[in-house]
Parts: C-alpha cells; sequence; structure tokens
C-alpha cells in the first residue's frame, strides 16, 4: 500500500484526445438541421436538467457528455449536488470529461505518459498529473457544487467530488475556495482529509499551511503522509523543523520519505546537510527525495556527488533525479534527463522535472524532437506542449506526419495544449 501511495504521489501524466462536436445533440431526430432548430434541440436538453423525473435529467447529462460541448459545463454544474447518488455521479463524470484530454481508463497508456491506477476515475485523473486534462477555466458555479458535493453522504461522492476539483482547478481556484478545503482538511472522513491534501499540494494553496502542519499529527497515517508531501508543495518554510523532526522520527519506510519529500520540495538551505546525510539511504524513493532535495537547495557543493550518482546508483529512477539536479545546478544534463522517456514507468518522474525546469528547457529538449526512438519523440512533444509557446509549432509540425501513430496523437494533443494555453 505504501508505494501505492508513493506512485499516485510521485506519478505525473499526459492523455491524448482531442474533443470533438458530435451532431447527434444538435440534429434532431433526422431532418431538423437548421441553425435555429439546432439552438432549440440543445436548450432542450439544457432544460431537461432541470426535468422532476430522473430519467429525462441522466438522459440530458450522457447526451451533454457525449457531445463534449464546453457550454454545457456550467448548466450541468447544480447536478453534481442533484438529490439522487446517480445523477449525482453522472453530473461529476461528465464535468470530469470535459477538461480530459482522453476519458481515462479507455486504455492502460495514452501516447507514452500516462499509466492507469486502480482508483476512481477522478482519482486516477488527479494522479495521472496536470497533463491529463486541458487548461480550460473552472467556473466558480462548478467549482462551488463539487466543493458543497465534498460533504455529501455518499463517500463515493464525496471523492469523485473533491478529485475531480482537483483534476480541473487551477491555483487560483484553490486560493479562492481555500476555506472550504481548510474544512475538507478536517473531514470526519479520513479518505477526504487525505485527498484534501493532495488537492491543496497540486494546487499550492499557500494559505493552508498552518492547518497542514497541524495535520501531520493526524490518526491516520495516509493523512500524516499526505499533509507532510503537501506541505512541500506549497513551499512552507515553516514546516522545516517539523518535517526535520519527523524524518527522525520515522527514520525509514513511507514516514521518513514523505517528510523527506517534504523538504526537498521546500529545498531549504539548513536541510542540505541531511539531504547528504541521506543520499546512500537503502530506501531508493529516500534516495530519491535527497538528491532532489540538494538541487533546489542549489548545493552545489555537492555536485561530485551528484555525477556519481546519476552514473552509478541501482535504481534508474535515482539516476534520473540526480540528472535533474545537476541540470538544476547548472550542468548540461537535458540528454541525460530525455534517455528513460522511452520508458512508460519513468516518463512521468522526467515529465515532472521538465514541468518545474520550464522555458529554459524548451530550446534544447526541442532539438529530441529528431530522436529515432518513437516514445521519446511523443513525450517530448507532450513536454513541450505544457511548457513550450507557440515559437515550437513549426518543429511540432513534422511530428504530424510521423511513421508512428503515438507520436502522431502526441504532436495532436502538443499543438492543441499550446493553443489553449495561449488563449
Amino acid at each position: 500500500m505504501h508505494l501505492n501511495v508513493r506512485d499516485a504521489d510521485l506519478k505525473v501524466g499526459a492523455t491524448t484526445c482531442m474533443f470533438k462536436f458530435h451532431l447527434i445533440l444538435l440534429v434532431t431526430v433526422g431532418i431538423l438541421s437548421s441553425a435555429s432548430a439546432q439552438q432549440a434541440r440543445y436548450d432542450d436538453v439544457v432544460r431537461n436538467l432541470r426535468n422532476p423525473d430522473p430519467k429525462a435529467r441522466m438522459s440530458s447529462i450522457s447526451l451533454l457528455r457525449e457531445s463534449k460541448y464546453l457550454e454545457a459545463i456550467e448548466p450541468l454544474a447544480p447536478l453534481v449536488n442533484d438529490p439522487l447518488d446517480e445523477i449525482q455521479l453522472a453530473a461529476i463524470d461528465a464535468e470530469l470529461s470535459f477538461y480530459l484530454v482522453e476519458d481515462v481508463g479507455a486504455r492502460r497508456r495514452y501516447a507514452f505518459i500516462v499509466e492507469v491506477r486502480n482508483a476512481g476515475r477522478a482519482e486516477t485523473a488527479f494522479s495521472s498529473g496536470p497533463l491529463a486534462t486541458w487548461p480550460r477555466p473552472l467556473p466558480a458555479s462548478l467549482a462551488a457544487s463539487l466543493l458543497k458535493a465534498v460533504d455529501d453522504e455518499n463517500p463515493k461522492v464525496r471523492v469523485e467530488a473533491i478529485y475531480t476539483f482537483g483534476a480541473i482547478g487551477t491555483q487560483a481556484a484553490g486560493e479562492e475556495h481555500a476555506e472550504a478545503l481548510l474544512r475538507a482538511l478536517d473531514h470526519y472522513d479520513p479518505a477526504i482529509r487525505a485527498a484534501a491534501a493532495r488537492v491543496i499540494g497540486r494546487l499550492k494553496v499557500k494559505s493552508a499551511g498552518e492547518a497542514l502542519i497541524r495535520a501531520v499529527n493526524d490518526s491516520q497515517d495516509s493523512v500524516r503522509f499526505t499533509a507532510m508531501r503537501a506541505l512541500g508543495e506549497i513551499g512552507e518554510v515553516r514546516a522545516v523543523q517539523a518535517l526535520t523532526k519527523q524524518v527522525e522520527f520515522y527514520r525509514k519506510g513511507e514516514g521518513a520519505w514523505s517528510a523527506l519529500d517534504g523538504l526537498a520540495r521546500i529545498g531549504h538551505a539548513s536541510s542540505v546537510p541531511l539531504f547528504a546525510a541521506r543520499l546512500a539511504d537503502r530506501d531508493a524513493f529516500v534516495r530519491r527525495a535527497a538528491v532532489e532535495g540538494l538541487a533546489r537547495a542549489g548545493a552545489s557543493t555537492e555536485v561530485t556527488a551528484l555525477e556519481t550518482i546519476a552514473t552509478s546508483d541501482s535504481s534508474k529512477m535515482v539516476r534520473a533525479a540526480a540528472s535533474f539536479a545537476l541540470q538544476k545546478l547548472g550542468k548540461n544534463y537535458i540528454a541525460r534527463l530525455v534517455e528513460p522517456l522511452d520508458s512508460s514507468s519513468m516518463a512521468p518522474q522526467i515529465a515532472g522535472y521538465f514541468l518545474e525546469l520550464g522555458q529554459p528547457a524548451v530550446a534544447p529538449l526541442t532539438s529530441h524532437l529528431k530522436d529515432p526512438d518513437a516514445a521519446i519523440r511523443g513525450n517530448v512533444a507532450l513536454i513541450l506542449g505544457a511548457i513550450g509557446t507557440s515559437a515550437q509549432v513549426p518543429a511540432l509540425e513534422p511530428l504530424l506526419t510521423d511513421r508512428s501513430e503515438d507520436v502522431r496523437r502526441a504532436a495532436e494533443r502538443a499543438m492543441q495544449r499550446l493553443k489553449v494555453r495561449g488563449a
């Protein structure tokens, strides 16, 4: 179980389907095709979202979900709080589908980066990382409905609602709804408390620092561990002392790793001796966190040790972390970072590093669009869609006719993401 939790929080992913507008919603039964008739048909479907007949409401949800018609996002929002659980779950699922690049669960591996976990649909989307969804705006009405559903009596509704909010939300939405997320962090259901900590971390809700520090002493391991990692994600410097004590308390296992991972994400200079001391730890997850901590703390004194780790550590993920660290510390390790992108198990970790490196990595990364390995070409394209600009479109265009179907899809998704981000 511990490994599953660690894998879930470390994976960053991308999915690969462009939204299509299906005419089934807009054309009445075979004969009406004018603009006014189309609009009336859509209006009728939306009106039925308010129909007292549950079957009519469910039918409208299905039609709107199938259409992928983005104007339906707001009209659907009230049904997230419908009196019937089945309708609530269908509405949440439909709302999530408007943001997903490709439906989660259709395939195990989507054009390289995403790997599906055995979890609920919303949690799977959340765990797949920020590239699993299009960066579309989150209407206030939908955000409010999802967070209201976090207090629903049905545990499945609660979980799907909070992870959907986390998957499609933005940092601004997280801060705007910080009060509701803090309430969720104190929910009677430990699954919701843990989920709230993960969402707070992903959306970088900095105002949650004190509440997360309190959650480090929660009665449940899952909440304590996610709170420690979330403190790192929001960069809560006030937590350095508390997290250091947690490393000393747990010494090994997921507790020690979670605390060290939190410290590694904060990257405070005072933690450098602790990071250096853990470079030879038996646990590869702990070694990885220690290496990343040195990178973010700017520990240039450890370059020699990191160079050795990048070449000789027994773990692929630790070697990749060392390449990331050396790149952060001013060395030229982009090519070494790209190498593991041919592995479906390593691609999420590497994608996360490039998302963190950001714009400065774009130019050296672009040259790898010509890599002879199809998996590397496709993953590089997806990453460039997330960190590049419209300036990368000419370099991506040749991949639209690549011999690999997956590479062609990845290039299409990357270019679409650049357009959505630009808009």
